[in-house]
């Protein structure tokens, strides 16, 4: 990233080289060969050939991804109703410390890191001295923005190890244990997270490695994942590893947001909103042998246009008591969707795709789903999950492995630091 606030119009060559294609590249440098040997007239060479114009399009484009910025002051903490990037770092941390005066320096330095961060500028100058380490790890030197956004959050914990129980609203507390939860202690819990979202990887990881490596004596890390969305440019919805999409309910969630995400209360949380993770491992084997039909049942929709079951379209009301001519429910009474529906709760839904490889014990794949919804009460999740039961027919394709809630403050104007609210309640 840059040491300064001048924006880099360099295309970045990674993107563009997976943007254009091999088939893209090698079409238009034979052209040139082939140009070499022509007996046309050297005017009617050098015309642009409709390969070169679309490389420079998207070029264009990429340029234009790289060096987009999303503000870090406002109402609302960005990362929320913010478009969905294309990646995804979520990181979980631990208190090292009880002392709250050293917690609030660590958020007043994170604050000034990622107001940086996010105009695509390094969290610090490197400085003149050679012989100490930079003050900026380097990866994403002259990447730009991407888009970055940076979300805070704290868990109940939080509140309790820095003595402001009195501050902790009575339903912020630890997620209840769901039917068929397997959740591993090791990616579950936490006392903050860092949310960390960028049109480019390597730009949404060097963000947090900043971030922990300026409060190392303040901070462990306990567990993280990566994560990745998939969509053509233009498309809202993108399409979990199940090849559905994911997020259609959120345009109904985001025309009410204050009724079902914005918090109000308590008075350092006004602006904010509860964010609830879960890591769900996705059983992609046994998926990938269940029929066309069986998969748009378990969802409740249709694969290829996302429209609900009997409806055409993918934004179409979807009727979840609507029944056939022989009484039978056209939407799946035991499906996702259905169920979902008929609990009569809404949230906001921002998840990721993660693939980590290689299970080592089943010798399958290590893929799921880094779910992450946000909501103006927890509750609003736990009625949705407790809706799906033991009865949701996708409970044959996963396993929710990981776990933790946590809340995100509301915004800040310039001058303010990020938690003040919260972390100036009380003189420690």
């Amino acid at each position: 990233m840059k040491q300064d606030k001048t924006t880099d119009t360099m295309p970045d060559r990674r993107r563009f080289l997976g943007r254009v294609g091999a088939g893209s590249l090698g079409f238009a440098v034979g052209g040139g060969l082939l140009a070499g040997c022509s007996r046309k007239p050297v005017q009617q060479v050098l015309q642009p050939t409709p390969a070169a114009s679309a490389a420079t399009d998207s070029a264009h484009e990429v340029n234009a991804r790289a060096s987009a910025t999303v503000p870090f002051y406002g109402e609302h903490q960005a990362g929320i109703v913010t478009p969905a990037q294309r990646h995804i770092y979520f990181l979980v941390l631990d208190l090292h410390t009880t002392h709250l005066q050293e917690i609030r320096e660590v958020f007043k330095r994170w604050t000034a890191y990622a107001i940086r961060l996010t105009r695509g500028e390094n969290a610090l100058p490197y400085g003149d001295n050679p012989f100490i380490p930079p003050a900026d790890t380097g990866e994403a030197e002259s990447l730009n923005a991407y888009s970055l956004t940076l979300t805070f959050g704290v868990a109940p914990s939080f509140l309790r190890k820095l003595g402001l129980s009195e501050q902790l609203p009575p339903e912020f507390t630890h997620l209840p244990a769901f039917p068929r939860d397997q959740i591993r202690k090791e990616i579950s819990g936490g006392d903050i997270c860092i949310q960390s979202c960028a049109d480019d990887p390597q730009v949404a990881f060097h963000a947090v490695r900043q971030l922990v490596r300026q409060a190392r004596s303040s901070v462990t890390m306990k567990w993280s994942q990566a994560g990745f969305n998939a969509y053509d440019d233009g498309q809202d919805t993108p399409r979990n590893l199940f090849g559905f999409r994911d997020g259609t309910a959120n345009q109904e969630t985001l025309k009410k947001a204050n009724d079902w995400v914005w918090a109000s209360a308590p008075n350092w949380l006004q602006g904010g909103s509860y964010l609830v993770a879960r890591k769900i491992q996705m059983h992609l084997e046994t998926w990938d042998r269940t029929s066309l039909k069986g998969q748009e049942e378990t969802f409740g929709r249709s694969r290829a246009s996302g429209a609900p079951i009997g409806a055409r379209a993918e934004f179409d009301a979807a009727d979840v008591n609507a029944r056939d001519a022989k009484g039978q429910y056209v939407i799946p009474e035991n499906s996702h969707m259905g169920l979902s529906k008929r609990s009569g709760g809404q949230l906001l839904r921002r998840s990721f795709s993660y693939a980590n490889g290689i299970d080592p014990v089943t010798g399958q794949f290590d893929a799921g789903l880094l779910f992450v919804s946000f909501q103006k009460s927890p509750s609003q999740f736990i009625g949705i999950q407790s809706a799906l039961g033991r009865i949701d027919k996708m409970n044959e394709y996963i396993t929710h492995i990981g776990s933790g809630l946590f809340a995100c403050f509301g915004g800040i104007s310039e001058g303010q630091y990020i938690g003040q609210a919260l972390l100036e309640t009380r003189h420690g």
